[in-house]
């Protein structure tokens, strides 16, 4: 019988398993001629030979041990060795690299910059779309620090590069039930706070159990957008949420609509949407699309068959927030679920029909406390067809009170009474003011 060929490989420069995660970290100290002895000691012998008859009936052992076997049910990460992630110091952008910055440096502010959930994620996003290296000591174009802390300071547009261990002077701590895309879990390891320690970014819910979310993270070899169990792959129990508290829109503590939204059903998962879906879950998207100015999509319904209106109606919310390609594509994810539910990011744009009136924007503009041009532009109509009487000064994007008296005012004038004169303007009485 002709005896096996061996013959070396050498594994992907990524690679997880322990044996490729400890050569790269001596290679990361090793001297500047490379010599760390015999490359061999950290290579698996893969065995090429010509397969018999004899051999496959006899069933041989195995003669080399392949990688690390992966965790059940979490592809790519092998079981009980997830790549380290270290982290550096606190310090300022763009460094300097490896020296830790005065915790009194004047030069970085304790004081929490105001970001929208949207802006946090997509900020994250660029991270991903560029595959930025893992490190402890480089700094990215941006200036932030090319690890996991350095990561989640880049998203919230911290002033500075900061560490598990100061993170929480950003933020206030929450429960898992308050989670929403833009929040962090963050385990400080005391005992090994910068080899020891990790934190990463949540981006929603991926079931309705929540057992699972998609989180973003900076750990070898880049930066990467996965789904990952609750709380993470190892140290599980010793994860806790935290919730920046410069975040703009979707707080768990809203009040009125806001609150009631947040209520409602988590998002239930990319498979109850698309092509052949036929669930309630439909339905409560198309409800949440035309409460945010997507109602010029659906001539009738929404219902609970997907349809391509549900699809046109979801890229035009999509678009509005700015986001592009694959990640306009029509199907909700945990994003788009979230931000429809809690009123967060920005409302579908109105487009004006054949007369010339602009299309209505949704009820969910007009609601307590809400902000944006629709609410001034109703009111720059509402003076100019002479019901701006309750006007202290303004009108303004903010809704108010006086925006509810105006409007009702103005529907009594259409001879409407009871509720359909409650100051709050419906597609109707948008047509009329408008008109």
């Amino acid at each position: 019988m002709q005896p096996p060929v061996f013959e070396e490989f050498e594994p992907a420069g990524d690679c997880g398993c322990p044996g490729c995660v400890h050569r790269r970290r001596v290679l990361a100290y090793a001297p500047a001629d490379g010599s760390v002895g015999h490359p061999a000691a950290f290579r698996p012998l893969v065995v090429a030979a010509a397969a018999s008859a004899v051999v496959a009936a006899q069933a041989a052992p195995a003669l080399a041990a392949p990688h690390t076997a992966e965790r059940p049910g979490a592809p790519g990460v092998p079981a009980g060795d997830e790549p380290a992630t270290p982290q550096g110091p606190r310090a300022p952008l763009y460094g300097p690299a490896g020296r830790p910055a005065d915790p009194a440096d004047p030069s970085i502010p304790t004081t929490s910059r105001a970001i929208s959930r949207t802006d946090i994620i997509e900020r994250a996003r660029k991270w991903v779309d560029r595959k930025v290296p893992y490190s402890v000591s480089a700094f990215w174009s941006d200036g932030y620090r090319q690890d996991c802390s350095g990561y989640v300071s880049m998203a919230w547009n911290l002033p500075g590069n900061e560490w598990t261990g100061s993170l929480g002077q950003y933020a206030e701590r929450i429960g898992k039930d308050e989670l929403q895309p833009g929040d962090v879990l963050l385990f400080h390891n005391a005992s090994d706070p910068y080899g020891g320690s990790h934190v990463v970014l949540f981006g929603g819910w991926t079931d309705g159990a929540r057992t699972t979310y998609v989180a973003y993270e900076q750990t070898p070899p880049n930066t990467l957008r996965r789904t990952t169990p609750y709380a993470y792959w190892n140290n599980s129990a010793g994860y806790v949420p935290y919730r920046y508290k410069g975040v703009t829109d979707g707080t768990a503590r809203a009040e009125g609509a806001g609150a009631a939204a947040q209520a409602r059903t988590p998002f239930p998962g990319v498979a109850h949407f698309g092509p052949g879906a036929d669930n309630p879950h439909v339905t409560e998207l198309g409800r949440l699309l035309v409460e945010r100015g997507g109602a010029r999509f659906y001539a009738t319904g929404p219902g609970p068959r997907w349809t391509d209106t549900d699809r046109a109606a979801i890229r035009a919310f999509q678009q509005a927030q700015g986001w592009q390609g694959a990640a306009a594509d029509g199907l909700p994810g945990p994003l788009t679920w979230e931000l429809l539910l809690t009123g967060g990011g920005r409302n579908i744009p109105a487009a004006e029909d054949a007369h010339g009136v602009p299309g209505y924007p949704g009820r969910a503009a007009f609601r307590p406390g809400a902000v944006g041009g629709q609410v001034t532009r109703l009111g720059r109509q509402l003076v100019r067809k002479g019901f701006g009487r309750h006007y202290v000064t303004g009108p303004g994007p903010r809704w108010s009170e006086a925006d509810r008296r105006n409007v009702e005012e103005f529907q009594r004038a259409q001879g409407w009474r009871g509720g359909a004169a409650d100051g709050l303007p419906g597609p109707e009485t948008w047509r009329r003011l408008f008109s």
